[in-house]
Formats: C-alpha cells, sequence, structure tokens
C-alpha cells in the first residue's frame, strides 16, 4: 500500500453556524455544526423552532428523490435536500462525526459548491478522535447502468473519481476529471466548482417548483447563445465536469464511511450515483471493512485489516 490513510476518527472542534438561502426553495435557512462522539456518524437534525422534527441519518438507505439533488427521507416536513456539497466537504475533509441542525427543508446553497463549507470546517478545526476509522474497501468490480449512462465501482489503492460528462452544449460538450481525492485536491482543484443550469430549463424548473433560490450568485447559467452569462465567466475551463465530480463526492459519502477503490462514471448524477452506491452495497462479496493500522517503524499506515463489521453498521442503516 503506497497511501497515507487517517488511523482514528475525526470531528470538527467546536460548534459552528452558516445562513444561506436553498436553491431549489428560496427559503432562507440557517445550519449548525455540532461536533460528535465516535461511531455517530454524519446525522442531520431538523428543527422546528427549538423542537426536533426528524433525525436523518447520512446513510444511503435514508435517500429519497435524487431528481435535482440528493435528499434524505421522504415526507416534505421530514426531510432534508440538497446535501451533496456540505457532504462533500464533510468527506473530503475527513470528519467522520458531526451533527447538523437544520431549520428548514434544505441545506443552502451559498455560492453554489463547496469553498464555504471547507472554509467553516477549516475555521472550527479537526479533532481526532479515540476510535479507529473503518473503510470500505472494493474488492470487485460493480457496475450500474441507466440508459446512456453508467457508473462502476472497481479495487484501486487510494480513493480515485474518474468522471465523463457528455453534454449536447458547444459550451460544454465532453469533459473528463481524473484524479485521487484528498484533503488538499477536493479544497484546491474541485471544492469551488458550481452548479450550473441552461436558461432555457428556467421557466420549466420553477413551474415544478425548483431553482426558486437560484441566482447568478450560486449557479454557473448557460444562455441561450450557448454562452455562460454570469459576468466573472468560469472559475476553471472545466468547471462543468469538476462539479460533476465534486456531486459524486458528495453523493459516494452516503456509504456512511471512506470507501477506498476507484469510481467512474459516464455522463451521470445524483441518481445514478446512488444506483452505483446501492448496488456496491448490495453485494457483500464486492467490499470488505477494513481498518488502517501504524506499521512499526513506520512514518504511514503500512497495512489494512479486515475486521467484521459491527451490528449496528452506519453503511447498511
Amino acid at each position: 500500500m503506497h497511501y497515507d490513510l487517517n488511523e482514528f476518527q475525526a470531528t470538527i472542534s467546536r460548534p459552528a453556524t452558516l445562513s444561506g438561502v436553498g436553491v431549489h426553495s428560496g427559503s432562507n435557512v440557517t445550519i449548525t455544526l455540532i461536533p460528535a462522539e465516535s461511531n455517530t456518524g454524519i446525522v442531520f437534525k431538523r428543527l422546528c423552532g427549538t423542537q426536533t422534527v426528524c433525525t436523518l441519518r447520512a446513510v444511503s438507505s435514508q435517500v429519497g428523490s435524487t431528481d435535482f439533488c440528493t435528499l434524505l427521507g421522504d415526507a416534505p416536513d421530514r426531510s432534508v435536500a440538497t446535501i451533496e456539497h456540505l457532504m462533500a466537504a464533510l468527506y473530503a475533509m475527513g470528519i467522520d462525526n458531526i451533527i447538523i441542525e437544520i431549520n428548514g427543508g434544505e441545506v443552502p446553497i451559498m455560492d453554489g459548491s463547496s469553498a464555504l463549507f471547507i472554509e467553516l470546517i477549516e475555521a472550527t478545526g479537526i479533532s481526532q478522535l479515540e476510535e479507529r476509522r473503518r473503510y470500505i474497501r472494493v474488492k470487485k468490480a460493480v457496475r450500474a447502468e441507466m440508459g446512456g449512462t453508467w457508473a462502476e465501482f472497481s479495487p484501486h489503492e487510494g480513493t480515485r473519481f474518474e468522471i465523463d460528462i457528455d453534454f449536447d452544449s458547444p459550451m460544454i460538450g465532453r469533459q473528463s476529471w481524473c484524479g485521487e481525492i484528498t484533503a488538499d485536491i477536493f479544497k484546491d482543484e474541485l471544492s469551488r466548482a458550481r452548479t450550473f443550469g441552461f436558461m432555457r430549463d428556467v421557466e420549466s424548473l420553477w413551474a415544478s417548483g425548483h431553482a426558486l433560490g437560484s441566482s447568478l450568485e450560486n449557479s454557473v447559467v448557460i444562455g441561450e447563445d450557448d454562452r455562460v452569462i454570469n459576468m466573472e465567466g468560469l472559475r476553471f475551463e472545466d468547471e462543468f465536469v469538476r462539479h460533476k465530480t465534486l456531486d459524486a463526492v458528495g453523493d459516494l459519502a452516503l456509504a456512511g464511511a471512506q470507501f477506498i477503490g476507484c469510481y467512474r462514471s459516464y455522463r451521470g448524477g445524483h441518481k445514478l450515483n446512488a444506483m452505483a452506491l446501492r448496488k456496491l452495497l448490495a453485494q457483500q462479496d464486492a467490499y470488505e471493512i477494513v481498518e488502517a493500522k501504524q506499521s512499526r517503524g513506520k512514518g504511514g499506515y503500512g497495512e489494512l485489516v479486515a475486521v467484521s463489521s459491527p451490528v449496528f453498521s452506519p453503511w447498511t442503516v
């Protein structure tokens, strides 16, 4: 093994609060990130005043709709939507345990990327916990297909994403992003990539109750002439595929644990990401649960040891 893994679980060092607007609901919402003990996992608590309306674990089995974003829960008043950008930031920064209190039904979109969530986590600091971290290691290829799209997990020594998109738009066309996911790589290459959409789709989205909070401040918008209409232009020449990769990182964080393997997709999205993750977790011979053990005389973690999954496993609940 030529890569390093964190041996112990982590949480944030102190509570932190952030407010913004929901990109689909258009409603103002506030989230508070609260440190949590080992083996808590990532938990959303939707509040009404000071009362908890519902508690939702950020795991694959809790995913409801994936049409325009990733949503936990099913009933409108007992769900939390658009969790993917926050989940990507938590995953990339190695936060295993945290409670997220939210006073609405949608995580704020902020600038349409994960950058402000990364800044918030860095400002709070990260604390190492005493329990060992467990990883999901992919043992054999698992593939999901949907129409002309596909996604696949395969064994790999590291955490790698290979994402291809292909839009019938000269502005986007076919783009690819491939790389290992570390905190630094995610922060530098992916975290600032924003969500995007086409002006031609706005009226139909509004009619269906979506994109009510979308604006040029939180979305890259492609106009009728197939040009970006945002004054600042693009943050990256290939910002579109970088954002799709960011989304994939957030969606796969719903495995409930960091994973070791390679994830490839072609023309994917939230629905395909969720389908591929469910298919992987449904095949018990396709993965194993491992812990990183520190090798004697070495600075890194030289071996992965398979462990028995506990009766309560965050990735299967």
